[in-house]
């Protein structure tokens, strides 16, 4: 029972609050002092307690509160030893040890650093003390880091290092402190429902996002710039790929389409249909091979393996898949996600039956399944291959994830189990019925296997033992993104649905930055998708808004010149469906591919001024009078802007010689759009100059 507290600086000890803690502790050591030879002492001790009233106290039974003498308080204690506090102090050494081994041990209350009781794991690590420690170098390779080390050696060793051996070691001169500098770019609305999906090319220089407005649009991300959008889905996005050699987009959505774009040219390379339910995962193989596999999983159950060769430029995909169909009982055998291994040889399948499953792909049969097993008594909704090796990772609704490993011919399984604690770890405090895991991932080395739940935490566990490393907490709801640094194996990312990004230090159990997704008048917005650039210097994020958020190390002039609503007008126009769910545009009837350079609008439609236009691949080099689009009012009153000048529609190339036979290509055609583009050159006629460069690309288009 705690004495009522006392804020005054010259309070008496009585008047200062004592827990209860404290108060035991004083009794126990006057116990211990009355059997010793400290008699005077304990006699002092004993009196002072009582005037001071730092015994505890006894309640009545109307609850009245009464201070108490020593003989009373141990005669009600008899069942206590003189040397009661003694044994609880030797036990206190071997509790420690388990809780914080060391390697030798002091059975002494005196200790310091590793030999103290009060020890922490951080009292284990060792410094950087010698420029040894940074310089040394064996037969060309860096040297070994120190094991539990505190942190990188000073810059003075480490400039001494590089000067006598050349080179130095990344994580001594990019810290986490470094990082900790990252901030928001921009924040851009590129469409009109939520993000769920979005990737890198290969190069790093371009953000490929995909939405529940059915359309995929491709970002710089030197600037933010909208450079293309790629429209014929009649549904939801559900899935992006790109291939090993950077020129293939693929898309699957809900219509239980994929949709293949030259990612050079935007031109469309094929239309797959064969699955029965919405597309859930796409994975194109990164074997290095001429003949490559897109694989795709579905809502019915199956999985198909689309090859497809390349021919110079040109490449052919088989409309016939190889379909796997894995249904094993009635019910929902919904396929929700697949990962490839870093080699390509293996793929690893999850589902809603429970089942993992691994193919092997270039076996005898094309391909060979060598393993279905129902480890998780739950969905499996999510699977991610390790960087290297044979194993990977399983995370389910049943509480548990799965590491799995290939050894003396077997596939075994390390369970984590998301309930687990760490020694002394309290409880959650949060009630959770049922614990799900949400997504699982691995660090950069493989050292780490990662994975969160729906208790809002990230746990970090030993990737060869299974051991739960740190539990961290930081986000308010659940988090569906892990991505570990493509360089640094201490640090990753979480996004979840309270809109927040945490970069964590999964070595030192802490936070190195965190966001909010805070947007003006609509409170925050959940994050549905992010990543790393592969080089590790930004991250893009995608939320519930249609919002493409970019974060990054450096000065952010570049996005501050770009408009903060990124659309074209052609975006959400009609389209024309043939038999092979190949499109047209409505208005216009051409591809989408073929159309002049459209004009950059708001969310409203409403057209930017021509300095803005400029950034429309295509009409970099435009005068300001092509920059100018025909707006009118539609059936419904809204402002819609037209491809070219009705004046130009009734005036073509008819009063102009027949040697003029090289109009301007398309920008979208030749050369690539996402590449420099060509300056239009203008005939020499000055009538020819006036008119518009949309019609003449729109002329171009229609004789071919």
């Amino acid at each position: 029972m705690d004495v009522v507290p006392s804020s005054s600086r010259g309070a008496s000890a009585s008047d200062k609050k004592h827990t209860t803690l404290e108060i035991e502790l004083h009794y126990l050591i006057a116990k211990y002092l009355s059997a010793g030879p400290c008699q005077r002492t304990f006699q002092v001790l004993k009196e002072e307690l009582e005037e001071n009233q730092l015994l505890p106290k006894r309640l009545d039974w109307e609850g009245n509160v009464h201070n108490r003498k020593y003989e009373e308080l141990d005669e009600q204690n008899s069942h206590l030893h003189n040397d009661h506090l003694l044994r609880l102090v030797e036990r206190l050494s071997p509790t420690i040890n388990q809780l914080i081994p060391v390697l030798s041990a002091t059975a002494t209350l005196l200790g310091a650093g590793k030999q103290s009781l009060l020890r922490t794991d951080w009292d284990l690590r060792k410094k950087y003390r010698t420029t040894r420690d940074a310089s040394v170098r064996q037969h060309g390779f860096p040297k070994l880091e120190p094991v539990r080390v505190t942190g990188p050696p000073n810059l003075t060793q480490t400039v001494v290092g590089r000067e006598l051996t050349g080179t130095f070691n990344r994580q001594h001169v990019v810290t986490n402190k470094f990082y900790s500098r990252i901030q928001q770019f921009s924040r851009t609305v590129g469409h009109l429902s939520a993000i769920y999906c979005m990737l890198f090319d290969k190069s790093g220089r371009y953000i490929i996002t995909g939405a529940d407005d059915m359309l995929v649009k491709i970002w710089s991300i030197t600037d933010g710039r909208l450079l293309a959008t790629l429209r014929g889905a009649s549904a939801e996005i559900s899935d992006l790929a790109i291939d090993n050699e950077n020129s293939l987009i693929a898309a699957g959505s809900c219509d239980k389409i994929i949709r293949v774009w030259n990612l050079q040219t935007l031109a469309p390379v094929a239309v797959l249909s064969s699955h029965t339910g919405m597309i859930t995962a796409l994975q194109f193989c990164p074997a290095p091979d001429n003949e490559g596999v897109l694989v795709s999983t579905g809502g019915d159950g199956c999985v198909a393996f689309w090859t497809y060769s390349r021919r110079g430029i040109s490449v052919k995909f088989d409309t016939k898949p190889l379909k796997m169909n894995e249904r094993v009982r009635p019910g929902n055998a919904q396929l929700i996600c697949a990962s490839f291994s870093q080699g390509g040889n293996f793929l690893a399948v999850g589902g809603a039956d429970h089942f993992v499953r691994i193919y092997l792909l270039g076996g005898d049969d094309g391909v060979d399944k060598l393993l279905e097993e129902e480890r998780h008594q739950d969905r499996v909704d999510s699977i991610q291959w390790a960087h290297g090796g044979l194993k990977f990772a399983t995370g389910s609704r049943d509480g548990t994830a799965l590491i799995w490993s290939y050894e003396r011919q077997h596939w075994k399984n390390i369970v984590l189990n998301m309930a687990q604690r760490k020694p002394g770890e309290q409880s959650a405090t949060e009630d959770v019925k049922k614990l799900q895991v949400t997504m699982v991932g691995w660090d950069s080395r493989d050292n780490h296997v990662l994975t969160t739940s729906n208790d809002k935490s990230l746990r970090v566990w030993n990737s060869i033992t299974g051991k739960l490393c740190h539990t961290l907490k930081g986000h308010e709801d659940n988090a569906y993104v892990i991505e570990a640094h493509p360089k640094e194996p201490r640090l990753v990312f979480t996004a979840g649905h309270d809109g927040q990004i945490f970069i964590w230090d999964i070595m030192a159990g802490c936070v190195v930055k965190s966001f909010k997704n805070t947007i003006e008048g609509q409170g925050y917005g959940s994050f549905f998708d992010a990543k790393w650039t592969p080089d590790g210097y930004s991250i893009a994020a995608t939320d519930s808004h249609g919002h493409l958020v970019i974060y990054g190390i450096g000065s952010n002039e570049k996005y501050k010149k770009i408009p903060n609503e990124l659309f074209f007008h052609t975006d959400y126009r009609p389209l024309l469906r043939d038999a092979n769910h190949h499109v047209l545009d409505e208005q216009t009837q051409m591809a989408p591919h073929l159309m002049p350079p459209p004009f950059l609008v708001n969310m409203d439609g409403n057209p930017y001024p021509p300095e803005y236009q400029k950034l429309v691949p295509g009409r970099e080099k435009c005068r300001d009078d092509q920059l100018v689009p025909n707006v009118i009012q539609n059936a419904n009153g809204e402002p819609e802007v037209l491809d070219f000048l009705e004046a130009d529609l009734n005036n073509p190339f008819a009063h102009q010689p027949e040697e003029i036979n090289n109009p301007p290509a398309p920008p979208f055609a030749s050369p690539p759009p996402l590449l420099p583009p060509a300056t239009p050159q203008a005939p020499g006629d000055d009538q020819l100059r006036n008119l518009s460069i949309d019609y003449m690309i729109e002329r171009l288009a229609q004789e071919q």
